[in-house]
């Protein structure tokens, strides 16, 4: 077993320091680094009489910067003395490290840098303005992107900034509040006060919003156009909302204006036009939107899209489903369509049906959830057509429903749709069940050849509905049958061809072999005239 004095002589007891290592490969330990920091310092501070401060902070806070340094001296000799020695005759561009240490990256200061300076000195105005921000409260750190967003501030002659400053401040905004809007709007600060920001912060203080709240939901990492903002509660007012509507809308889910997802909810606006909402569904929506951040809420709304889209919903399905169901879309971060394939034991087909059928089904479909198996399609449809057929009383008792299953072939769950569908036609359930016991093959038809078929047989042919009774099976014969079979017997009676009168039933029940032989050859020209009514008929 290994003493504890043998535990307490590894390596591994210890924690090691971080050793980093130069563009050229170089290690650096921390103990060297500090060093290098230290001539750093030193050179700006002593040598080019940088206000310490500021070069303390260049030090310290310009890592890319001090590892170019450190590439270009030996460091196996003495850092400082070696990183001194260099800096007496290899001046560096000052900028470099300076827009470092206020939070730019080599990438975003780069095209930024002076193409004709070297020395901070030369620059009094970017001084100037960078210690009044600095003064003001502002952390060196987050001051770059100031820069990088509004350079034009640092040109500002002496005391213009600190006017401007002070503008803002006589709208009734903290020195807090100002930090940060600073930060996240530095375009403010170019040119006079940003009317859009007043009116903005008009509309806010009308429906009772405390500056405290807006403050909270400043994100110093974010960018804020307040014009677009301006446009979108504008565009909200001009929708349709009310003042109280609008005050509640902004005081339920001040969020998610403040975000940085202003043009995220543009994108979604425009995305559920496109699907057919409404600008008042739309209004509605975010009414009850819930409580999410905005960008989590536009994630899952697409991703749902997608799993439709991918599921191979049809795109008007997909369009009913998002114009009715945004929220929920939303708040559903739903598992991947081969995920759920595996875990319903399901294809696409099953899967959108599912969904069509009842959307909140999305719901037990999120990500973490236990997703049960779908039940089996045969045994769901044997149950609804057991149920339907005793509950109607087309079959009177359990023991004939074998065979009666066998009889009534087709989908279950569609079997009361097409019953529905002949009794709105106008008869009674009384007799649409016996007409059903007489011919069951009805109901293997769907709802749209049904009521195809019932109006051919009142508006065409010229039967009441109520003959449907004595022939159901009509409903068993395409459209094109009835058609031709009629069209032919009356060509005969109009060529004056002595044939017997027949009724419906009869004309279209002969087969197609009886029908010619004693009907169509009857004439001379029979035979074309049938085949020409046939190619016209059946071509429509």
């Amino acid at each position: 077993m290994m003493s504890l004095f043998n535990i307490a002589e590894s390596p591994m007891f210890f924690r090691t320091k971080r050793i980093v290592q130069t563009e050229n490969g170089q290690s650096i330990n921390p103990v060297s680094r500090t060093a290098a920091q230290t001539a750093l310092l030193e050179y700006l501070y002593v040598t080019r009489n940088i206000q310490f401060t500021d070069a303390d902070n260049m030090s310290k806070n310009s890592p890319h910067f001090l590892e170019k340094l450190l590439a270009k001296v030996d460091i196996d000799a003495d850092i400082g003395h070696s990183i001194t020695r260099y800096l007496c005759f290899h001046p560096i561009n000052e900028f470099e490290p300076f827009f470092e240490s206020l939070g730019l990256k080599p990438h975003d200061y780069n095209p930024l840098l002076p193409r004709d300076l070297m020395f901070l000195c030369d620059d009094d105005l970017l001084l100037e303005n960078y210690h009044v921000l600095c003064n003001y409260g502002i952390a060196s750190s987050k001051i770059g992107k100031i820069y990088k967003e509004a350079a034009e501030v640092f040109g500002y002659d002496y005391g213009v900034l600190v006017l401007k400053l002070k503008a803002y401040e006589e709208l009734g905004l903290g020195q807090s509040f100002m930090m940060k809007l600073v930060v996240c709007s530095p375009y403010l600060l170019i040119g006079e006060v940003n009317a859009d920001f007043v009116k903005v912060l008009e509309i806010l203080r009308k429906e009772g919003v405390d500056m405290s709240r807006i403050e909270e939901h400043l994100s110093e990492k974010s960018s804020y156009d307040w014009s677009k903002l301006l446009a979108l509660l504008n565009l909200f007012r001009h929708a349709g909302y009310n003042e109280e509507q609008l005050g509640g809308l902004i005081s339920q889910h001040l969020a998610i204006f403040f975000e940085d997802s202003v043009e995220r909810i543009y994108l979604l606006i425009g995305f559920l036009l496109k699907f057919g909402s409404t600008m008042n569904q739309i209004c509605s929506m975010f009414l009850r939107f819930p409580q999410m951040e905005f960008e989590e809420f536009f994630s899952n709304l697409r991703h749902c899209f997608l799993f439709l889209n991918e599921i191979q919903m049809e795109a008007h399905e997909i369009r009913n489903i998002l114009c009715s169901h945004p929220l929920m879309l939303g708040s559903c971060r739903l598992k991947k369509p081969n995920t759920l394939r595996l875990a319903l034991h399901a294809a696409e087909k099953r899967m959108c049906e599912v969904v069509q059928e009842s959307p909140q089904v999305l719901k037990k479909w999120v990500m973490g959830s236990k997703v049960e198996r779908l039940p089996n399609l045969r045994l769901k449809s044997r149950k609804l057509k057991t149920k339907f057929l005793l509950d109607l009383g087309i079959v009177d008792n359990s023991n004939k429903i074998g065979k009666a299953l066998k009889v009534f072939r087709g989908s279950g769950a569609k079997f009361q749709e097409r019953f529905d569908c002949i009794v709105e036609a106008g008869l009674s359930r009384k007799d649409v069940c016996e007409m059903i016991k007489a011919s069951p093959q009805i109901l293997g038809q769907s709802k749209d050849v049904l009521e195809m078929k019932i109006d051919f047989l009142v508006n065409k042919v010229g039967y009441p509905v109520s003959y449907l009774v004595t022939f159901p099976s009509y409903l068993n014969f395409t459209t094109q049958r009835v058609e031709l079979r009629l069209a032919m017997y009356n060509w005969l009676k109009d060529q004056g061809k002595p044939v017997p009168i027949l009724s419906l039933r009869s004309l279209i029940s002969l087969s197609d072999k009886k029908f010619i032989n004693e009907y169509v050859n009857s004439h001379p020209r029979g035979p074309e005239i049938w085949q020409n009514l046939k190619n016209e008929i059946y071509a429509e």
